[in-house]
């Protein structure tokens, strides 16, 4: 028997339950648990054919689309690492990841298939096709025992989750096969959800929430699980209406834009019940969103370094809170929280501090980096790097980021990595990179230039040479041509002194 507190034996589970029974729903088609069970062990034989073996690493270019759950999937069940990666990165960043990890093969499709082959050229990697190693992933074959390698471990990593820039050397954070089944377990507890519920995620397999939340829960209670390949505001509620959603996670600017489309006498017309969301929005805001589209949002705090973070917990309404401590639903208790000062000393009601995390799907660390592994992780105690408020009744408030990585559209950003592919412009001396208020929640990133002596470039220019080089995300929407930038005593540059409103000088790019 597979434990239940591993990817594969969540899996089991679910073709045992309810070999039959729908479970991916797409535009496209849809495959009942068994059948994605035996697309499963198909995959585990040719990925082994193809010479992976445990504990190997794969980087995947991972769409939100059922070949690339099903490969993921039968990855964990071979024991294999996943690296996933955004699809839509450049070539940079992906030759500067597998650079890295340099991994035993990469996973990709056609459309990406130049670009992975080139830089994949100055590695060992093999690259390999998803539709050449599924087929039709719609076809449904007889149902088969899922494969499981030989030892599979509920402490084994399983996942290498990029938290920054994947151009250098990127943090992968660590997690293993306990941390995501018990994400899958714990979650549609959490919200209350049951078999008869569809779960539908526009949201990346390349981050946590997704494969975490949306695809082990599934398996976890039974449910079905609506795959739709990107988040389109126009679109979001007929694909609702069509797969017969009934809950949905949303991160980012996502309920904001939702909230700022046309208003239509239908939006509380679909079978959506339930959205998951964090941080909190403001209690005014939530009502009017949930009155309008006819559902009720649950508020909660995770990262990719522990998916067991805080909850609003059943039957309670915590208006502008994060929630409470999650807890395991079999096992109970298993999660702690404390908020700390400076020094490390615990803070009571209504102070403010670092949120610390400690339980069992806390990273084993940031992969070959031990230095930020000890700084992070202390007796076991997760350093979260964000400021909260604790509110005297075991719910907590989220206040701002501690650490330097930026949130803006639902992804986290470096401004380091930022910072350095504006200096690779000759004409560039120094640049400052910062987050300033967004009206779509989260941040925009706004740069400060320093241009050489007699440097000319414009920032159009500028904006297409960073976007050559990073993600769409991670170009800067605003730029500021400075004199000097400001410094401390220790030279170092003050990012705290630059101006985050907007000024008369600044470019917009996106006007």
């Amino acid at each position: 028997m597979v434990s239940n507190d591993t990817i594969p034996g969540l899996l089991s589970s679910a073709v045992a339950r309810d070999a039959r029974g729908t479970w991916l729903r797409t535009d496209e088609g849809t495959l009942s648990f068994g059948g994605a069970a035996a697309h499963v062990g198909r995959l585990a034989e040719r990925l082994t054919d193809a010479g992976v073996r445990r504990g190997d690493l794969v980087v995947v270019t991972a769409r939100t689309t059922p070949p690339y759950v099903l490969v993921w999937l039968a990855l964990a069940s071979l024991g294999a690492v996943s690296v996933p990666t955004d699809p839509t990165g450049t070539p940079d960043e992906l030759a500067g990841l597998l650079t890295q990890v340099q991994p035993r093969a990469v996973v990709t499709d056609a459309e990406l298939r130049a670009v992975v082959d080139t830089a994949a050229a100055s590695t060992r990697s093999r690259v390999l096709d998803v539709v050449d190693l599924l087929g039709d992933w719609g076809t449904e074959r007889e149902v088969v025992e899922v494969p499981v390698a030989d030892g599979i471990d509920p402490s084994d990593v399983v996942v290498l989750i990029p938290t920054s820039g994947t151009t250098g050397r990127s943090k992968l954070v660590m997690q293993t096969q306990r941390a995501y089944a018990w994400a899958g377990v714990g979650f549609p507890w959490w919200m209350e959800l049951t078999s008869a519920d569809r779960m539908m995620t526009t949201l990346p397999l390349f981050h946590v929430n997704a494969p975490a939340y949306s695809v082990l829960g599934s398996l976890a209670v039974g449910s079905g699980l609506v795959l739709v390949p990107r988040f389109s505001a126009s679109g979001f509620l007929d694909s609702a209406r069509r797969h017969g959603a009934t809950e949905f996670n949303a991160i980012g600017a996502m309920l904001e834009i939702l909230m700022r489309q046309p208003e239509r006498p239908d939006d509380a017309e679909t079978d959506l019940r339930l959205c998951y969301t964090g941080p909190s929005p403001a209690r005014e805001w939530q009502e009017a969103f949930e009155a309008r589209f006819g559902l009720r949002v649950v508020c909660g705090y995770a990262m990719s370094e522990s998916p067991y973070g805080l909850i609003w917990r059943h039957g309670t309404r915590p208006f502008g809170t994060l929630g409470s401590v999650r807890q395991h639903p079999t096992l109970g208790t298993v999660n702690e929280a404390r908020v700390v000062d400076e020094d490390g000393t615990e803070l009571g009601a209504g102070e403010t501090g670092e949120l610390l995390l400690r339980n069992p799907t806390v990273t084993p660390g940031y992969w070959q980096m031990p230095e930020e592994t000890a700084a992070a992780v202390v007796d076991g105690w997760m350093h979260t790097g964000d400021l909260v408020t604790t509110n005297g009744d075991e719910t907590y408030t989220f206040v701002a980021r501690k650490k330097e990585v930026l949130r803006r559209r639902g992804q986290n950003l470096s401004p380091l990595e930022v910072e350095e592919a504006i200096l690779e412009h000759p004409d560039v001396l120094e640049a400052a990179v910062v987050g300033v208020p967004s009206e779509l929640t989260e941040e925009e990133v706004k740069a400060f230039v320093v241009l050489t002596p007699g440097g000319t470039v414009d920032f159009p220019t500028l904006c297409i040479w960073t976007a050559e080089r990073l993600s769409a995300f991670k170009v800067p929407r605003f730029w500021e041509t400075v004199e000097a930038l400001p410094r401390t005593p220790t030279s170092r540059v003050a990012k705290h002194l630059l101006p985050r409103e907007r000024t008369p000088e600044e470019y917009d790019a996106e006007q």
